[in-house]
Order: C-alpha cells, then sequence, then structure tokens
C-alpha cells in the first residue's frame, strides 16, 4: 500500500467521521486532544476547565464535520475553537483560579524545567491578561482580531499584551528577597 502523508490521511479519517465511524472520530481525538487540553490550560490555568474546554471543542467539530472544507487541517481549526471557547469564558465571568496543576507538560513545549518557570510567569498574569498574551504572542493572533473576539479596540488589545508583558519583566527583575539564619543571635 503507498504511504499516505498525514493530511491525506486526516482527510479520510475525517470523511469516515462524517459518515459516522466512532472509530475514526476516536482516532482524530486521539491525535490532537493533547494539544488542545494544553492550550486550554495554559490559557485557564485550570485542569477542570481545560478538560471541559477540550470537550466542548470536540462536541464542536461533531456538529461542525460536514462543514469542514475537505484538506482543512484540524488541530489550528480545534485551535481556534478551544482559544474562542476560554474567550467566552472570561467575557462570562471574568474570573478563572489560578493554574493549579504544574504537572500538565504540554504536547509540544519546552523541557520540563523551562516549562515550569512558564508556568509560573503565566501564573502572576491576570486570566485575561494570560489569555491576550498568550494568543497574540504563541498563537500569532493579530491584535484586530483580539479586540474584535473580546469586543474591544485593537488599542485595547496593545494595552493588554504590553500590561501584562511589562509585568512579567518587572516581575523577573525583583531581587528573590532571602532571609539568612547565620545573622540571627
Amino acid at each position: 500500500m503507498p504511504d499516505i502523508d498525514d493530511r491525506d490521511d486526516e482527510t479520510q479519517l475525517v470523511r469516515r467521521a462524517r459518515r459516522g465511524q466512532e472509530a475514526a472520530f476516536a482516532e482524530i481525538y486521539r491525535r490532537h486532544a493533547r494539544a488542545i487540553h494544553s492550550l486550554a490550560l495554559r490559557l485557564t490555568g485550570n485542569h477542570a476547565t481545560a478538560e471541559d474546554i477540550t470537550q466542548e471543542c470536540f462536541l464542536k467539530m461533531l456538529q461542525f464535520l460536514g462543514g469542514l472544507r475537505p484538506g482543512t487541517p484540524l488541530r489550528p481549526w480545534l485551535k481556534r475553537v478551544a482559544a474562542n471557547a476560554v474567550i467566552d469564558r472570561i467575557r462570562r465571568d471574568r474570573r478563572l483560579v489560578a493554574l493549579d496543576d504544574d504537572d500538565a507538560q504540554p504536547v509540544d513545549g519546552p523541557e520540563p524545567a523551562l516549562h515550569a518557570e512558564s508556568i509560573g510567569l503565566l501564573r502572576r498574569l491576570t486570566p485575561l491578561e494570560r489569555t491576550v498574551v498568550w494568543l497574540h504572542a504563541m498563537e500569532g493572533w493579530s491584535h484586530p482580531e483580539l479586540g474584535r473576539r473580546f469586543g474591544r479596540s485593537e488599542s485595547w488589545s496593545k494595552s493588554i499584551v504590553s500590561r501584562g508583558l511589562s509585568r512579567l519583566r518587572l516581575e523577573l527583575d525583583e531581587p528573590v528577597n532571602e532571609t539568612h539564619s547565620h545573622d540571627d543571635p
């Protein structure tokens, strides 16, 4: 049998999933769920919320499977759906808890030590700042896109990114205060 590249293979999986083949949907889920969960976790800072968003993404995929153009790569589309779900949650409740799962390693992310450091930095941002900074810096969303999606202006997005990055720079520049027990009498 000739080799089939991943895109052709994915196109076949999508066709089979459209016809209701559960095994095809399960394979699509297996291939993309970790990456989607990892993005949702980075944006929300909460494992349970990231799980919910991952499930929402794949349910939406089932709903819109028939409307996807043949050959459209699924991962970028699923990541967009996940990011939009996070934005909707932020807009709805304006409060997400801080990251509580330090051991959640991203699929295609940095080494564990660097990952832990970046999680610590992200934890210092508000959920809104974390989401806007990540989507702009790491996912490539433009300021006009972010402004539109949040129902705000382009300058609002620029301001959020600037404020978030400034806060991180200040945090990185602060010296660590240590007390030395040998100074005690």
